[in-house]
């Protein structure tokens, strides 16, 4: 895509307002451009009093304090094992041996230098950031990015803590010393964005508080580091993000802000940045944290990654005032409500949206935050017992905080439920659990980290994934991923014309959204009825409606996809099989296995014949693959059928466990006519019949059709 063209999309995203202020944005870039090293902009008209500031930051005076050499030793003495894994994560950090997202590890050669990627062999240019179009650059923006966000520095301030050894203390200041050398406020791939500013000064302010009483801070180091984050914190507001940008981004620039603001009062500018950046944040708790739980960008790992910046803000201000915001408090509740009972007791992490690997603020060894790390540090500011929850260091540290007084519930792992304002529908039956979605795009008008999943579904059984995701792949490092990864195609929906449900308009950008509509949810009989309007803009538009009937007391799931409009299209369903999964086709039917043992039977009927579509690691199309991690990917099949006919047309799928050696569906048939939509099966020699009236919304029965206690037969799902 040609530079020019992506402004052009990109603008149709905007309102006239966001475009005046771009536009006026855009002048202050050129001052910036013109003044890169920042010597407009000063810590304040006033000389600060340094030694008295490093003094009162010493002891603590005035500010809250989460990193501290007595709550280091009562972690090492309870856990000492957490201690041992973080000791091996600062020592790589000492000798800067980093790995980022799916690239292999690599040593940072000395001298260092902070704009070369030594993974590519790329060497950013020492520019005015403005200059960078990290869009069209050879080597990866992220890659460099994490390495300058310096998230390995509070690492080795935890290990100083719990070992005494300044080489760990020595470690941070020396790397500092060497970074601000080379990246003067203004230049660098490092400066591109306020949000790199907020995550890099969360991550240094924190690192600086755990070594404030070291030798190795000299009263020039800290005046020096706090003016590199004063500067952060006058970049997190100034070229904050707003309007359509205004995603998790402005979450952790008014997070970054608000931390130097609390964290070092003497500021001049800190009483005011404190106030904007948690009215601000406050603001955002409540816009990005839905009321049921549910990540505005429907992305859970991005909620993940919001939640814990207002963890940490919250956490701070408790700390320091005996009482946080209840907006931030009440969004964190929320959110860790829904991720409880959406992982269960034992399900796996789902994986819907962009997933970049990131950390807000890492205080522990582990690699990647899974959903229930993340419940860890949510119950410990929370201060109560998740049952769910994978008890870590970050989480450690959170709960030597000041307790909440009062108490609150946690949600109860287990049972199905509909989170209405994020569109998210589950069904459990056992240890069977099933996702649909049936919410919007993304959030905002670009919808930057939404994929064209809308009516996916997803299918567990006794802790495994049976169909899934196909992940996010990448962002920058292999482009021809990105777009197949978040497409239609490669999502448990149904995609017409070989088209995607919502319109790509960039790598962070989607130009036209698919509307979904929820006509019935009902649980207790596991019945979701939805639809959408993303083929509403086909030359012969068609909308897309899907039922998925899964009767908790039946082993049988039944999904059945109505296309309604005018024309003749192109139907093709997908259901992504985890990459742990095999699949061996039998006729038109897909049998899934693990390890040779079945787990799993898909079949599909149509008005027409269909023609059985199985990928694995294409590497033209870039379809059946599996990304658990950006920019990595392993081959996983994704299996489905294409039909071809004039609307309306009716698909019906069956998938059907076979664990515990249950029996296969034979004989699967849809017919559609003036009374609605049938679909009979046979299994266990019984004859089923699911009738479905569009008319009238969830109106669908299942029963058996020869059983001898009728009574006892026939299942209504929905009068």
């Amino acid at each position: 895509m040609s530079k020019l063209s992506w402004y052009a999309k990109r603008l149709k995203a905007m309102s006239a307002r966001e475009i005046a202020w771009r536009a006026s944005r855009a002048g202050e870039e050129l001052l910036e451009r013109a003044d890169p090293t920042g010597r407009r902009s000063r810590i304040g008209r006033r000389e600060l009093d340094w030694a008295s500031m490093q003094e009162r930051f010493r002891s603590g005076a005035g500010r809250p304090i989460l990193l501290d050499r007595a709550r280091a030793g009562a972690i090492a003495a309870e856990a000492p094992e957490v201690v041992d894994d973080l000791l091996v994560a600062a020592d790589n950090a000492v000798d800067l041996r980093v790995q980022y997202f799916g690239y292999p590890a690599v040593q940072i050669r000395r001298p260092v230098n902070w704009m070369r990627d030594e993974v590519s062999g790329t060497i950013w240019p020492p520019l005015p950031s403005g200059k960078i179009d990290h869009r069209t650059a050879a080597g990866d923006a992220k890659w460099i990015w994490e390495l300058n966000r310096l998230q390995h520095l509070p690492s080795l301030a935890e290990a100083w803590l719990f070992t005494g050894d300044d080489k760990y203390s020595e470690a941070v200041v020396a790397q500092l010393d060497s970074w601000m050398e080379q990246n003067p406020p203004g230049v660098g791939i490092a400066w591109r964005g306020a949000f790199e500013a907020g995550l890099r000064a969360i991550s240094i302010a924190i690192a600086l508080q755990g070594i404030r009483d070291s030798a190795a801070l000299t009263q020039d180091r800290f005046r020096a580091i706090v003016g590199l984050l004063a500067e952060c914190g006058r970049r997190c507001w100034a070229q904050r993000s707003l309007f359509s940008s205004a995603n998790n981004h402005l979450v952790g620039e008014m997070a970054g802000l608000a931390v130097v603001a609390i964290l070092f009062p003497e500021l001049p500018s800190a009483a005011r940045w404190e106030k904007r950046a948690v009215a601000a944040l406050c603001r955002e708790a409540g816009h990005q944290i839905l009321p049921d739980g549910v990540g505005a960008e429907q992305s859970v790992r991005y909620q993940i990654s919001t939640t814990e910046l207002l963890v940490l803000v919250a956490a701070l201000l408790r700390e320091r005032d005996g009482v946080a915001p209840g907006e931030l408090t009440d969004a964190i509740e929320r959110g860790s409500r829904y991720l409880t009972a959406l992982v269960g007791r034992s399900d796996p992490d789902p994986n819907y949206g962009d997933d970049d690997d990131g950390f807000s603020l890492k205080l522990g060894a582990t690699a990647k935050r899974g959903i229930r790390e993340h419940l860890a540090i949510t119950a410990a500011y929370l201060g109560v017992d998740n049952c769910v929850a994978v008890v870590n260091l970050d989480a450690r540290w959170y709960a030597t905080l000041r307790e909440r007084s009062g108490s609150t519930a946690t949600a109860e792992p287990g049972g199905s439920f509909y989170a209405a304002d994020g569109g998210v529908v589950v069904l459990r039956s056992g240890s069977r659990r099933i996702t649909m979605d049936v919410g919007p795009l993304g959030y905002l008008s670009i919808a930057a980290h939404g994929h064209a999943d809308a009516l996916s579904i997803t299918l567990s059984s006794q802790g495994q994934q049976l169909i899934g995701d196909s992940g996010s792949g990448s962002y920058y490092g292999h482009p021809e991923w990105r777009d197949p990864h978040r497409s239609t195609r490669a999502h448990g929906t149904v995609c017409i014309d070989r088209v995607d449900q919502s319109v790509i308009g960039g790598p962070f950008l989607w130009v036209t959204h698919a509307r979904t509509s929820v006509v019935a949810v009902d649980l207790d009989a596991g019945v979701v009825d939805a639809e959408h309007d993303g083929y509403t803009r086909l030359d012969e538009p068609v909308t897309h409606r899907r039922w998925l009937i899964a009767p908790p007391d039946q082993q049988v799931v039944l999904v059945v996809d109505l296309v309604t409009g005018s024309g003749s299209h192109e139907i093709t369903t997908s259901w992504p099989i985890d990459p742990a999964l095999n699949v061996t086709p039998d006729g038109d039917e897909h049998i899934v296995d693990r390890d040779g043992i079945p787990v799993l039977q898909i079949a599909q009927a149509g008005l027409s014949p269909q023609l059985p579509e199985r990928d694995r690691g294409d590497t033209e199309t870039q379809l059946g693959w599996s990304s658990r991690t950006l920019e990595s990917r392993e081959p996983a099949w994704l299996v489905g059928a294409t039909f071809v006919g004039g609307v309306p047309y009716v698909i019906a799928t069956v998938l059907n466990s076979l664990e515990n050696n249950a029996n296969r569906v034979t004989g699967l048939v849809v017919t559609h006519g003036k009374g609605g939509v049938d679909v009979t099966w046979s299994i266990d020699g019984q004859h089923w019949l699911a009738t479905i009236d569009p008319s009238a919304a969830g109106a669908v029965n299942v029963g058996s059709m020869k059983m001898p206690d009728k009574e006892s037969a026939d299942v209504t799902v929905d009068e």
